[in-house]
C-alpha cells in the first residue's frame, strides 16, 4: 500500500479511477483521527475544534482527560494503492450528538474499521450495531493504549462479536501498523463479497 506520489500536493492523478471509500469509526476518544492522520499519504482534512467547558455537560471526558479536542464532523486522508485504485479514508466523530453524521457517512461505504478502546469497550457497541443495520463488512482494531492486555475471546465476547468478524491489535500511532488494520479489512471485503456472488450464483442454479 505504497504511496503512488512522494508529493503530497500533487493531485491525485487521471488515471486513478477507482476510488474506494473506508470509514473508522468508534466512541469517543478512541484514536480515529490518530489512525487517518498516520496512515493518509497526503495532509489530512480535520475538522478538529477545541473542547470548551460548554461542552462539559454534554460529552463524557472522564475517560480522556487529557483530550483537549475533538472531531465535529469527519477526517479525511488517501491512500492511493497502485495507478488506478485509491482508498478515500473517513473517520467519524465519536460523541454522541455526532451519531446522525454516521448514516451519511456509511453511505457508499466498502467496508469500516471499528477502533476499540478496551478499558471502555460499552463504547464501541453502537459502531457495530449501525454498521450491521447498513450490512457494511467491517474489522475490529482494538488501539493500544499501554494498558493491560486482553484475550481475544474476552474481546469478542464482550462485543458479542460474530465469529467471522476479524479482530486485530494496533497503534494507531504507527503507520505500519495502520496499514496493516486496512490490509485485514480490504481482505475482509473481499472475502465478504465473494461469499455473496457465491451465494447468488448459487440461488441461480
Amino acid at each position: 500500500m505504497d504511496s503512488a506520489t512522494s508529493d503530497p500536493r500533487i493531485p491525485l492523478g487521471a488515471s486513478a479511477d477507482n476510488g474506494l471509500k473506508i470509514v473508522v469509526v468508534g466512541g469517543f476518544g478512541v484514536g480515529k483521527t490518530t489512525m487517518v492522520r498516520s496512515v493518509s499519504e497526503i495532509r489530512p482534512l480535520n475538522t478538529e475544534e477545541t473542547m470548551t467547558q460548554a461542552g462539559a455537560a454534554v460529552d463524557d471526558t472522564s475517560a480522556v482527560r487529557g483530550k483537549s479536542t475533538t472531531t465535529v464532523a469527519f477526517d479525511f486522508g488517501r491512500i492511493s494503492l497502485d495507478a488506478h485504485n485509491v482508498l478515500y479514508l473517513f473517520g467519524a466523530p465519536g460523541q454522541e450528538r455526532f451519531w446522525f453524521l454516521w448514516d451519511r457517512l456509511f453511505s457508499g461505504t466498502l467496508g469500516a474499521v471499528v477502533l476499540v478502546d478496551t478499558r471502555r469497550i460499552d463504547d464501541s457497541w453502537y459502531a457495530i450495531d449501525r454498521l450491521e443495520h447498513h450490512g457494511t463488512p467491517f474489522i475490529v482494531a482494538c488501539n493500544d493504549f499501554g494498558g493491560p492486555r486482553h484475550s481475544p475471546d474476552a474481546v469478542r465476547e464482550a462485543l458479542d462479536l460474530d465469529p467471522r468478524v476479524p479482530l486485530v491489535d494496533c497503534d494507531a500511532r504507527s503507520r505500519e501498523s495502520c496499514k496493516q488494520v486496512l490490509i485485514a479489512l480490504v481482505e475482509h471485503v473481499r472475502g465478504h463479497y465473494a461469499a455473496q456472488a457465491a451465494g447468488s450464483r448459487q440461488e441461480l442454479v
